[in-house]
């Protein structure tokens, strides 16, 4: 009468098996790793450009009034 779901199938792999187990020579060894792979991963914020577009837009406000002062 109605069409039944079927069941989900998921391909699951545990976190920690015993199959992707890898082991450290040391515990420096696996610091050093770490921090590697944090470094790769920061990420830059686009503060500069931004405090550059505020400062550019001051400057062309002060040489808009002194050009005006000047030729009026």
């Amino acid at each position: 009468m109605f069409k039944q779901r079927k069941n989900k199938r998921f391909n699951y792999q545990p976190r920690f098996s015993k199959e992707n187990k890898i082991d450290f020579k040391s515990e420096k060894e696996f610091v050093s790793r770490w921090r590697a792979t944090k470094d790769a991963k920061r990420k830059v914020k686009g503060a500069m450009p931004l405090r550059i577009l505020i400062l550019a837009l001051v400057l062309l406000l002060i040489l808009m009034y002194v050009l005006e002062k000047r030729y009026m």
